[in-house]
Formats: C-alpha cells, sequence, structure tokens
C-alpha cells in the first residue's frame, strides 16, 4: 500500500510537469499548426539555466528559476523570429510543403541548441536546489514538501491559463484564431500578434516546466530528445489541438511511467508511453480525445 501511495504522488507530479509542457505544444500546433520538435531542447535548457544561475552564480533558487524562464522564452522568440516566420512568409514552397519544412527546421534548431547546451553545461545531469525544505507524511511515506509544491504550482499554472483563455479578450483571441484565423483576420485583429502572444505563451510554459523538473528529477542535455518524445506523445495521445485531452493523456503517461520507473527500471519510464502511442495511431488516430 506504502509503494502504491508513493506511486500516485510521483505519477501525479510528474504528471502535472509533463501537462504543463504538453499544453504548451497543443496550443501551437492549434493556433499555428506546427509541431515544435525543439520542445525538448527548451525545457531543458530553462532547467540547466536554472541550475546554473541558483547555484554556480549564487542567485538562489527562485531568481535563477525566473533566469531559466526568461532563457525558454528569449530562445523560443528567436526560433520564432530565425526559422519558423522567415520560412512562413518564403515564397519558394508550396504552401502544403510549410508544415514539412517547418518540423524539420525545428528538429536542426533543437540539435544545434542541445549541442551548445551539452558544450556549455556538460551532459552530468543537474538538479537545482528545493523550492521549500521539508516534508509531510501521507500514509507512512514521507514526502517532501518541494514535491507538493511543484504540484501545486503546476496546477496552478495550468489555472492560470484557462483563465487567460476563457476571461480574456486576448486568450479568446487565440483560441479562435486555432478555429478560424481568416474569420479573426476579417474582424480586425492582428494574426501576428496573435502568434506572437502564443509563442510567448508557449515559452512561459515550456520554461516553468522545464524549471520544476530540474528541481523535481533533475536534468541534463542529453535528455531533451526524450523530452520531446513525451511531449509529442502526449499531444497525439490527447489528440491534437486538444488542451483538455493532452492534460488527461500527460497523466497517463505519468502514471505509467512512474509505475514502470518504480517495477522495473527507471531507463524504461518512457517504453510504456510510446507503446501505448503505437496501439493508439492503428486504433485510433485522431487520439484519444479527438482533435480540435
Amino acid at each position: 500500500m506504502e509503494l502504491l501511495l508513493q506511486i500516485l504522488i510521483s505519477g501525479f507530479i510528474i504528471g502535472a510537469i509533463y501537462a504543463l509542457g504538453a499544453a504548451g505544444l497543443t496550443i501551437i500546433f492549434g493556433v499555428s499548426g506546427i509541431l515544435n520538435l525543439a520542445h525538448g531542447a527548451i525545457v531543458v535548457l530553462a532547467a540547466l539555466v536554472a541550475w546554473y544561475c541558483a547555484l554556480q552564480l549564487h542567485m538562489g533558487i527562485y531568481w535563477g528559476g525566473l533566469a531559466g524562464v526568461a532563457a525558454a522564452v528569449v530562445t523560443t522568440y528567436v526560433l520564432y523570429a530565425l526559422v519558423v516566420l522567415p520560412l512562413s512568409r518564403s515564397r519558394q514552397m508550396a504552401a502544403d510543403e510549410l508544415p514539412v519544412f517547418l518540423f524539420v527546421a525545428t528538429l536542426l534548431f533543437a540539435l544545434i541548441l542541445q549541442g551548445l547546451l551539452e558544450w556549455f553545461f556538460g551532459s552530468t545531469p543537474v538538479a537545482t536546489p528545493a523550492l521549500i525544505d521539508g516534508v509531510i507524511h501521507i500514509g507512512g511515506n514521507t514526502v517532501p514538501l518541494n514535491s507538493v509544491l511543484i504540484g501545486v504550482v503546476a496546477w496552478m499554472v495550468l489555472g492560470g491559463l484557462w483563465l487567460f483563455i476563457s476571461f480574456t479578450r486576448l486568450g479568446k483571441a487565440m483560441l479562435a484564431a486555432s478555429m478560424s484565423p481568416r474569420g479573426l483576420a476579417i474582424i480586425g485583429y492582428d494574426i501576428g500578434r496573435i502568434h506572437l502572444l502564443v509563442w510567448g505563451l508557449y515559452g512561459l510554459l515550456a520554461g516553468i516546466a522545464g524549471v520544476l523538473l530540474a528541481s523535481f528529477i533533475g536534468a541534463s542535455s542529453g535528455v531533451a530528445i526524450n523530452l520531446t518524445a513525451t511531449a509529442f506523445t502526449i499531444v497525439i495521445l490527447g489528440g491534437l489541438g486538444n488542451v483538455l485531452g493532452s492534460l488527461a493523456a500527460a497523466y497517463i503517461l505519468g502514471f505509467l511511467g512512474t509505475l514502470t520507473a518504480f517495477l522495473i527500471a527507471p531507463s524504461l519510464r518512457e517504453i510504456p508511453g510510446l507503446c501505448l502511442l503505437i496501439i493508439i495511431l492503428y486504433l485510433r488516430p485522431q487520439g484519444l480525445f479527438g482533435r480540435h
């Protein structure tokens, strides 16, 4: 019973972190139609910058965490300005070829970024200090307060995202852009501005996910590809563009991965999710919860 409770607690926390990262990736696809293969590298960048600033520059975990999030947002805008925007405006390719070129371009950006991260930070896994000290006891298990806070912060951010999309004018415009960009432009909205907002929001979510991940299980430059694979599995499993579906899929993968890590081996954490994805692609290619 204690092991089961430990698996449930760990699965809940890692699922919350996965959901945070996947939500941004889903929004990007919903509005821009782009599957961003640089996702894992951006998450890792936030984690490593937070660690470096917190411990090596002695800025403390909170200022270090803010630096990590800022680095993710800046890098996301660099990706948008240097890769996505020029290709989207290019007249050298047919419209139906653009998604493929963007897909490959984000992959190349990811490889460059991952190489730079390994060169600067090395490949050794690192972890940031706990956000808060202390423990609590749940059903005979000793749970660090840091883990509880990570789950709470992740869901507070997701709740803030829901409030922003549901109750603000820009949030509703962003949602409308995912349904009909042309219709939104007709009523006077600047689609370019909406895209800037979406990419900045994505960078913010990916950055927070990276900082929380670094404080929970740590990170290294080598895990970028695994994080990208996990995020893509969540997005496709939940249904492309379906934010609520992605949240549910994040928890499915979070619990599957945690169960595998506890009962078999941590190195096999991603395998069950990938196997599930293959099955879903065969049986229900639109995802468990359908596409938006």
